[in-house]
């Protein structure tokens, strides 16, 4: 626990000098998920928020929906050589009613891009599955001038990142702009499932009125994992996969792509960007230049 990063000794070469130095590393460490004390899923993550991490989790393969939900969450006996426990293996434990879900040595988890399935039926299956649909969540508009100022904030916010440089984080932001919370993790999924487990953990699902902003692409995985939640608004710096846009449009939810500064793609949902208050810059408003495979598109 609490064991966000650790020390290791690295040979630094600057302009030819080169010197013995520790630097400081993210940890990246198993966790092993179980449902009812039965095993789930393993993922590599960072240690810490593991509770949330492992709820949130299950809010995105459907099986929570609410903090009435969850019984109680803890740590099981690691396997440390020593006999002590390696904080790595997390239980969660279904309130008394709730249905689990079968389990088996084969199990496809059809939230993830990798689940094998085509991507209709993917899309599918987020659709029929997910217990709040954005079709339904308030409305709102977010001005293209506030939203190019959410990554600052949120590269402010990760305190980790200074230190390590090796940390994808995600954040909840107000329609205004004001921070609700933010993550971070060696595996981005990882981060947005904190983010997620804490709202369920303090009865905040869904998160109707939020912007979620993740510091790099936005996959399927990422998508289909603000769909389960609620979330109405995904924003990333980077590029969204065809399956991420895809599910975006099919659910009603606004999906933004290269964000940076001024400069944004509007993939789907444009409905929510209050583009009356932008300025209009003439032709190609928001692009850059062809060629330049590093900036907005």
């Amino acid at each position: 626990m609490g064991r966000v990063t650790e020390r290791r000794r690295v040979l630094r070469i600057r302009d030819g000098a080169v010197s013995a130095r520790p630097d400081t590393l993210v940890a990246e460490e198993p966790l092993e998920i179980r449902l009812d004390g039965r095993p789930l899923a393993i993922t590599m993550r960072t240690p810490g928020d593991d509770f949330a991490l492992a709820v949130g989790f299950l809010v995105s393969e459907g099986v929570l929906g609410a903090a009435e939900d969850v019984r109680n969450v803890v740590y099981c006996a690691g396997a440390a050589e020593d006999g002590s426990n390696t904080y790595n293996v997390v239980d969660v434990r279904l309130a008394p009613g709730v249905p689990v879900p079968d389990i088996t040595l084969e199990r496809n988890v059809y939230t993830t891009s990798s689940c094998g399935l085509c991507g209709k039926a993917s899309l599918d299956a987020v659709r029929t599955t997910t217990r709040f649909p954005l079709a339904g969540a308030p409305d709102f508009r977010v001005a293209p001038a506030l939203l190019a100022e959410l990554p600052d904030r949120l590269r402010a916010a990760q305190r980790v990142f200074d230190r390590t440089g090796g940390l994808h984080a995600a954040a909840l932001f107000s329609p205004d702009g004001e921070l609700l919370d933010v993550r971070e993790d060696v595996g981005r999924h990882n981060a947005v499932d904190k983010l997620v487990g804490r709202a369920l953990r303090e009865g905040r699902l869904p998160l109707g009125r939020t912007v979620l902003l993740v510091s790099g692409r936005a996959s399927f995985e990422l998508a289909q994992k603000a769909v389960m939640a609620g979330i109405p608004f995904l924003a990333a710096v980077s590029a969204p996969s065809s399956l991420a846009v895809d599910l975006a449009a099919k659910t009603g939810m606004t999906l933004v792509g290269f964000l940076r500064g001024p400069h944004m793609n509007v993939y789907a949902g444009e409905e929510r960007l209050a583009l009356d208050e932008a300025a209009d810059p003439g032709p190609g408003r928001g692009y850059a230049p062809a060629g330049d495979a590093s900036a907005p598109r």
